[in-house]
């Protein structure tokens, strides 16, 4: 038996998805909490092993509760279930240690068995959110090569090979991820230093982070 517990505002929703849960012999509500405040004490309390929380709720959001319910009992898997499908909400709700990502559009099937993955260890997150967490990581990239070209005049093959560089590649692995000869590599690499006004890996790794 898997216990659940079910964090939302909004009673009549809570009760609404209480109902479907209860559906299937395999899950059981053991409690229902209004905000995130009251979901981190309920979950000491009740030690549930499924937590479905919503993200926007009065004194405590969905984010918060959940860190601080990871703390607590680093066990217990807590899917977020929203209406809200912004990336910056997926990405922090996940950074802070939940197991999935699902919208409150989602079939009751899919949402029991969306508890029943989390529990046994899986991460749930739908191809829609999947893809706005993408999306999101190509913006962040595009803005740090954006940045690099116009505070460096770096060329696009060097803003590759500075982002390699701040991710630790060797010269010889950026050689060989790029189909480069080393020595075609190194030249690049100098070439990085002279317009970063640096004259090694470490100094030029620290500029580009503080400039990007």
């Amino acid at each position: 038996m898997i216990k659940v517990l079910l964090v939302d505002d909004q009673t009549i929703l809570a009760e609404g998805i209480k109902s479907v849960l209860e559906t299937c012999e395999d899950l059981k509500v053991v409690g229902i909490a209004a905000d995130g405040a009251e979901a981190v004490t309920l979950s000491e309390k009740l030690k549930p092993d499924v937590v479905l929380m919503d993200i926007r709720m009065p004194n405590m959001n969905g984010v918060v509760a959940t860190k601080r319910i990871k703390e607590i009992d680093d066990g217990i898997k807590i899917i977020i279930l929203t209406t809200f499908d912004d990336s910056d909400y997926i990405l922090s709700a996940i950074n802070n240690g939940a197991s999935g990502y699902l919208l409150k559009d989602i079939g009751s099937t899919a949402l029991i068995d969306a508890i029943k993955n989390a529990y046994a260890g899986d991460t749930i997150l739908p191809s829609k959110i999947a893809k706005k967490i993408t999306d999101a990581a190509v913006m962040v990239s595009s803005d740090k090569e954006i940045k690099l070209k116009k505070t460096f005049g770096l060329s696009d093959r060097e803003v590759e090979i500075a982002l390699m560089l701040c991710d630790g590649f060797t010269n010889r692995q950026i050689a060989s991820a790029l189909k480069l000869s080393d020595g075609t590599a190194r030249n690049y690499i100098s070439s990085i230093y002279l317009k970063l006004g640096v004259d090694g890996r470490s100094a030029a790794v620290l500029k580009i982070k503080q400039h990007t």
